[in-house]
């Protein structure tokens, strides 16, 4: 009897030991599920894109190698409907997280929840956008990082390229709130160095190339902040400016690849990456939005577009960091 009473303890301390070790293994494997929101597709932000997904990933994968992460992408192309649509398809699915790039798009997620915690990157001013009470301590679901580069630097960079006393041009996309405060950050620059400014205001692709026509003759060079509707025109800024020899100067060094000259500011691909840390430290470590600072880019580059530099009569080695 004994020996029975044993041998039926062993049996059932086994099977406890084994379905221990079985919810051991199922807890091992998870899969994270994250919503991401972009409001348009350009250079831009398709690389903080990129540079969000490949660091979140790497993030998860190194602590937790069994988890996957599974992303939910959705691109609104720039149309209002399609940002309150598909946010609230985002968020219909119960993501961990959702990356929201772009001003449009985090203010689309951020009106339909208030819970699910929200990651932003490529917006300029989170607080100005209504997204965060405060950068230091946003006290909402929302944090991330800002895209604001170096406004005063790279205006600098201009006037070290231009070769007259002409006025320095900007040109900007008038219904972008990020685009306005470094429109306004350009003015009190100019203001202070004694420089004239030309501005001129777009609203769509289609008053781009006018625009350019407008002001090739009447400035010393081109400066075209962080702006989705610019960044999606630099193909035509840089073939209009190219022919009218204007050295071009913009916020981000997608932008330059595309059509400028040369900046000094961020690169998105490194903005996601901070971002994507960002994400990591609410999934695994719990950590709240409301109170993550908002970040900005621990990163800035002097970058030259050399072929294009060149085609302008500019030495691409004459460009030095502002």
């Amino acid at each position: 009897m004994k020996k029975r009473i044993l041998g039926i303890t062993a049996i059932l301390l086994a099977g406890i030991a084994l379905a221990g070790c079985s919810s051991s293994a199922s807890a091992e494997k998870k899969t994270i599920n994250v919503g991401i929101l972009q409001v348009v597709q350009h250079g831009s932000l398709d690389a903080s894109r990129s540079g969000f997904k490949s660091e979140l990933t790497k993030e998860i994968k190194t602590k937790h190698p069994k988890w996957n992460v599974k992303y939910n992408y959705q691109n609104a192309q720039g149309d209002q409907s399609n940002l309150s649509t598909m946010s609230q398809q985002i968020i219909q699915k119960k993501p961990a997280l959702i990356l929201g790039i772009g001003t449009p798009a985090a203010q689309g997620l951020a009106k339909k929840t208030k819970t699910t915690p929200i990651i932003t990157t490529a917006v300029t001013d989170l607080k100005g956008a209504g997204l965060v009470k405060s950068n230091k301590k946003p006290d909402t679901n929302v944090t991330g990082t800002s895209d604001m580069g170096p406004v005063d630097k790279q205006l600098q960079l201009l006037k070290s390229m231009t070769k007259n006393t002409k006025p320095i041009g900007i040109m900007y996309n008038s219904s972008e709130e990020n685009s306005l405060l470094q429109v306004q950050t350009a003015k009190k620059w100019a203001t202070k160095n004694n420089i004239k400014l030309k501005i001129v205001a777009v609203t769509s692709t289609n008053d781009v190339q006018s625009a350019l026509s407008t002001l090739k003759n009447k400035v010393s060079g081109l400066y075209i902040p962080t702006d989705n509707l610019m960044a999606s025109s630099m193909k035509i800024v840089g073939k209009s400016t190219q022919k009218d020899n204007l050295p071009v100067v913009t916020g981000s060094i997608e932008m330059a690849k595309d059509g400028g000259t040369a900046t000094y500011g961020i690169n998105y691909n490194d903005l996601g990456k901070q971002a994507g840390k960002m994400a990591a430290k609410v999934i695994l470590d719990k950590q709240k939005p409301q109170n993550m600072p908002v970040e900005t880019s621990n990163v800035l580059r002097l970058y030259v577009n050399k072929a294009q530099a060149k085609s302008i009569g500019i030495d691409p080695s004459s460009i030095k960091q502002p």
